[in-house]
């Protein structure tokens, strides 16, 4: 059965509104009959230093804890590739049948620029 947990500096930092939607997107995903990694959109954002910020609840599905290590991540809206950049997150171990919120920092230049970054779609493409 798929939990819900928040790693340690989200959990003390998450506001109340922001936690109730996280929930609110974990019970509406939680019953995914898969056995891979999967990501559920949260927001996006350009922070100021003009970096692509994707929030996605990560869904390990599978028996193993995830972690990132050289994961090759890829951005994409309506099937249009977006950003892509290698992810090593050592502080981030997803356990086995878990589901966490995380933010991915695309950098300013492994993405493009379009009028609209919502509605978009992460996925791990590759190990490094």
């Amino acid at each position: 059965m798929q939990h819900l947990q928040y790693e340690s500096s989200w959990d003390k930092a998450l506001s109340t509104q922001d936690r109730i939607n996280i929930e609110r997107i974990f019970n509406d995903t939680k019953h995914q009959n898969d056995s891979k990694i999967l990501f559920t959109p949260i927001r996006e954002a350009i922070n100021h230093n003009q970096d692509l910020l994707v929030t996605v609840l990560v869904h390990n599905l599978t028996s193993e804890p995830f972690l990132f290590q050289n994961n090759r991540l890829r951005y994409s809206i309506h099937g249009e590739l977006v950003g892509e950049h290698i992810f090593h997150l050592p502080r981030l171990k997803i356990p086995a049948q878990v589901s966490m919120p995380w933010t991915f920092i695309f950098p300013k230049g492994n993405y493009r620029t379009r009028t609209s970054i919502e509605n978009g779609r992460l996925e791990v493409s590759e190990n490094v």
